[in-house]
């Protein structure tokens, strides 16, 4: 006779779901490509999302970003949660979307089939898991990197097509904008680039130039700070004298895509009168000229050997950049003094970091009191500390290696305080000096 007997509070067994992740890429910033790359990223949450024995990770995107590098971020970190067993399955709408370089294509899928770690292909419908699955992505990834070669040679021959005709590639540049292959005059952005030219040539150094313009929120043209760099480039244009020299880089191959001067390698166009001037011939030559002076007095000054006794360890906490050292005038009748300044500041203004200078002797005297010792040198400090905090004006804090704070306040010495006799008595000598011209200035008055 059968015999049936119900179970109670049976426990289920769970399925175990996929980790799956998605990678998306479009290798241009236009609008169409955000659309597609949205439409990409909307695609794969809901095709992974509709799957119950999937397990959305996360979807991996990078914008802008050519296929045949793999210094990509969004892809350097896919690859580093496959490194952490994050990830069980890759899917990627093509072969073209995860590399167009044979050789990277094959090292990453390799690496991740070593993992364990199955990567879908949808358009070719490749598991490279499965027997064949390398096979065929070796005869389409040499055919993607062959195609990728082809449009870059096509794109490389229209542009010196257009080089052959005087026509320059492309049109970013501050007091310009390039209207049918003709560079066209911005007159508010060209009387910027005449001030930066006359305030070089005045003696100005391209530190301060950058900041006068910071300060005058005049912005660069794309709105982006002004720094020492950007002045130089705007300095060396040559297209502000209304001629063009083209083709003087070129790309060295499709994949690492690396900029080359052109040393004669490939024809270069001059172009004179091509367009409007902005600055006159003898003004740019002359900024030349003045460009190569400072470069040599740079080249001429002496580096420092070793590492100087705060050098990595100041850290600004109004900013977060590193504090530099400097030597500072205080004026003539006041001994040079070496100071510890915010690298914001000094490229750019109090108005972007107002954080303020510390004495160098100041600096010494308190991490003497923090170490208890009288004499060390710039590794006993990286050996001792991880950094050395600057919250405001008047307190630093010690951060150890272990993670231990120490907190300390110091105040700047007045000048009268460090004013030595001799220069008290030149003080004396100029303040009476100063009365008696009163006097006689009175009695000839009278």
């Amino acid at each position: 006779m059968r015999k049936i007997t119900k179970l109670e509070n049976t426990q289920l067994i769970p399925v175990k779901r996929k980790r799956v992740a998605a990678y998306a890429r479009v290798s241009s910033s236009k609008d169409a490509m955000h659309h597609s790359l949205s439409a990409q990223i909307s695609y794969y949450n809901n095709l992974i999302g509709s799957r119950g024995d999937w397990q959305l990770v996360r979807i991996y995107a990078d914008e802008a970003i050519t296929g045949t590098k793999d210094d990509r971020p969004e892809f350097q970190r896919l690859l580093a949660d496959c490194r952490a067993g994050k990830i069980d399955m890759v899917i990627a709408k093509s072969v073209t979307r995860l590399a167009r370089n044979t050789l990277t294509l094959l090292e990453t899928v390799r690496e991740l089939k070593a993992l364990g770690i199955d990567v879908y292909f949808e358009k070719e419908n490749i598991h490279t898991l499965s027997t064949d699955g390398e096979l065929m992505l070796t005869f389409l990834a040499s055919y993607a990197q062959e195609e990728s070669r082809s449009a870059s040679e096509n794109v490389k021959w229209r542009i010196r097509k257009n080089f052959e005709k005087g026509i320059p590639n492309n049109g970013y540049l501050l007091g310009y904008r390039l209207r049918n292959g003709v560079f066209q005059v911005v007159p508010e952005e060209a009387k910027v680039v005449k001030l930066i030219f006359t305030d070089f040539l005045s003696g100005m150094g391209m530190n301060t130039i950058a900041k006068k313009l910071t300060r005058m929120g005049i912005p660069t043209r794309y709105g982006n700070a002004w720094y020492p760099n950007t002045i130089r480039q705007i300095l060396r244009q040559d297209k502000y004298t209304g001629d063009l020299l083209l083709q003087k880089t070129y790309c060295l191959d499709h994949i690492s895509k690396k900029k080359m001067v052109n040393h004669g390698e490939l024809p270069m166009y001059e172009v004179k009168n091509s367009h409007e001037a902005i600055i006159d011939k003898e003004t740019f030559a002359m900024a030349q000229k003045e460009l190569q002076r400072r470069a040599i007095i740079f080249r001429h000054m002496k580096q420092p050997t070793e590492p100087y006794l705060f050098t990595g360890l100041l850290h600004c906490g109004l900013c977060g950049k590193h504090f530099h050292r400097r030597i500072a005038s205080c004026g003539k009748q006041y001994p040079k003094k070496i100071v510890w300044t915010c690298s914001t500041f000094l490229l750019r203004g109090k108005e972007v970091c107002p954080a303020k200078r510390i004495p160098e002797s100041i600096l010494i005297n308190k991490t003497s009191a923090v170490l208890g010792i009288e004499e060390w040198d710039w590794e006993t400090l990286m050996g001792r500390f991880q950094e050395i905090q600057v919250p405001e004006y008047g307190r630093l804090v010690y951060i150890f290696r272990d993670g231990y704070k120490q907190e300390v306040n110091w105040q700047n010495p007045s000048r009268r305080e460090s004013w030595t006799p001799e220069m008290k008595q030149k003080a004396r000598a100029r303040q009476l000096a100063l009365l008696e011209e009163r006097r006689k200035a009175n009695e000839c008055a009278e």
